[in-house]
């Protein structure tokens, strides 16, 4: 991951910047975190979701690996709401 460059998504700019969620953050969890779900048809990457944790703070990252190149692409990032998954934030609280 340290040699892959991040490319956001002007959505994900976004809703860090809403959520007080910094570049740095990001290449935490996706260095650090778990994927807790895979998307493998999404186009045109893969994509998956990351759980991580910034200090005590989880944070969920959207992002889609270019397997061709060293790029990922951070599509959203948010902070999980504790009313829609569980308490590990690893499990859709409907599931």
């Amino acid at each position: 991951m340290e040699n892959r460059r991040l490319v956001f998504r002007v959505h994900a700019i976004q809703r860090m910047f809403e959520r007080g969620i910094g570049v740095r953050d990001v290449r935490m969890v996706l260095e650090s975190g778990v994927t807790i779900e895979s998307y493998p048809h999404d186009d045109p990457y893969p994509s998956r979701l990351v759980l991580g944790r910034v200090d005590s703070r989880p944070i969920h990252v959207v992002a889609a690996d270019d397997p061709e190149g060293a790029t990922t692409m951070v599509i959203t990032v948010y902070e999980p709401d504790a009313a829609r998954w569980d308490a590990s934030f690893r499990r859709r609280a409907d599931s």
